[in-house]
């Protein structure tokens, strides 16, 4: 397998760079940006944040973002406080390298059929289905009693947190659920650390559950995957870039038990943004109608980069498949649905969604 620090060494931190944004302000057109989680899918979200990040004609207003999503978003975030847009571009490659890195040493690889068919699924691999059923009958407590998590030691590698609590330029939102109350928890700015962005990637069937001062949390996806309403409240930009990891769409109806499992996941970590999007077509068809007096409520234009035909054909353990030339495929897929998107879209923002809003949601 290709060793990815041998290709290229992974940078402990960006270079100071500075944002030549300001060269193109004039052009420049301000978004917010939704990051969905979907474990190593996230990659597709890190191709599309690489491809945007080269348009010097798109600037960045706020992050919300949840568990894979999370992840990308502070180390972007991390990446472009240091360095700009370069930096956040360095920032991100050297985190995902790290994560494929790390998976050269991990049991959960895929079966040697599997490599040569390049299906990057998980299910014949013996090791996973080990882990799989002993995730089944033991808790993560009781699997993992010492609580090892490798992506801590990667995030901690990858992100200063304290440069995104005192001077990230983006407004970040990281959603997490909190277990008691089942409230959504967004951590804001002055609230990250790892730990925050370990809970909202916290699947309880597979990690401990994360402690924050004496409250327990789990995977943000529960509540907002992603929570779009701090976009609407604490932002200036009027434009939300949807990066959709979970399929919403399926044709078929499925009929394995591990088929049922995964639509169940793909539904329930769908429904909170499906409900706040509702909310976003009735208040727009308000203000169309005129039945709101003007400035009384925000137009939010809606956008989405997606690529569900391919999330569609992946099996569900391939979220859990860091072989490096899955990240990259990965990679390069979000990298074309950013381009293709920008080309279609972009003289749009600003003015109008580029996706029908109750079509795609109601």
């Amino acid at each position: 397998m290709l060793n990815p620090v041998a290709e290229r060494p992974v940078p402990t931190r960006p270079q100071r760079k500075s944002d030549r944004s300001g060269e193109r302000a004039s052009a420049v057109r301000t978004v917010n940006l939704a990051l969905q989680g979907g474990g190593a899918h996230g990659a597709f979200c890190w191709g599309v944040l690489d491809r945007l990040l080269e348009d010097e004609r798109i600037g960045f207003d706020g992050i919300s973002a949840t568990s894979a999503g999370s992840m990308n978003a502070a180390v972007m975030a991390y990446g472009f406080a240091e360095g700009g847009r370069e930096g956040a571009r360095v920032a991100l490659a050297g985190f995902w390298r790290r994560i494929g890195h790390a998976a050269t040493t991990s049991p959960l690889q895929p079966s040697p059929w599997d490599r040569f068919a390049r299906n990057h699924t998980l299910q014949n691999s013996p090791a996973f289905v080990m882990f799989d059923l002993f995730s089944r009958i033991f808790a993560p407590n009781q699997f993992n009693p010492v609580n090892y998590n490798p992506l801590r030691q990667i995030l901690e590698a990858s992100v200063d947190f304290e440069v995104l609590r005192t001077r990230c330029p983006i407004k970040m939102f990281i959603s997490a659920t909190n277990v008691r109350t089942g409230k959504i928890k967004v951590f804001r700015n002055d609230e990250l650390s790892a730990d925050a962005i370990l809970a909202s990637a916290c699947l309880p069937f597979l990690f401990h559950t994360i402690e924050i001062d004496d409250e327990a949390y789990w995977d943000g996806g529960y509540m907002g995957n992603p929570a779009i309403y701090p976009l609407i409240y604490h932002c200036d930009a009027s434009d939300v870039v949807v990066v959709h990891i979970n399929p919403i769409m399926r044709d078929e109806v499925p009929t394995t038990a591990g088929a049922i499992l995964s639509r169940v996941n793909e539904i329930s970590f769908n429904s909170s943004l499906m409900r706040e999007m509702r909310a976003i077509a009735f208040v727009s068809r308000m203000i169309d109608e005129g039945t709101v007096a003007p400035g009384r409520m925000k137009r939010m234009l809606i956008h989405s980069i997606a690529d569900d035909e391919l999330m569609r054909s992946l099996c569900v353990t391939s979220k859990l498949n860091a072989d490096w030339d899955f990240l990259q495929a990965m990679r390069d897929a979000g990298r074309a649905r950013a381009e293709a998107w920008s080309a279609d879209c972009f003289d749009r923002l600003g003015h109008e969604s580029t996706i029908d809003i109750a079509g795609n949601y109601l």
